[in-house]
């Protein structure tokens, strides 16, 4: 962190990961700001779907997706 203007942009970017991405155990892995209901996690056939990584905060921390 460089300054308060670095400090408020990482803060930032981590509330919305927080909020909009991070799985939560106690939702179900869903994320806070979810409003889909609930369902039981299903395992991913890696070998039948492909993984999209995405860095977040200078790849500090990462989001991943199902790659169209």
């Amino acid at each position: 962190i460089y300054n308060e203007a670095h400090a408020q942009a990482v803060l930032t970017e981590y509330i919305r990961h927080y909020n909009r991405h991070r799985p939560h155990q106690a939702r179900q892995q869903l994320s806070p700001d979810s409003t889909e209901p609930p369902v039981p996690a299903i395992a991913t056939d890696l070998q039948a779907h492909r993984i999209r990584r995405r860095p977040v905060l200078g790849g500090l921390i990462n989001e991943y997706r199902h790659a169209a």
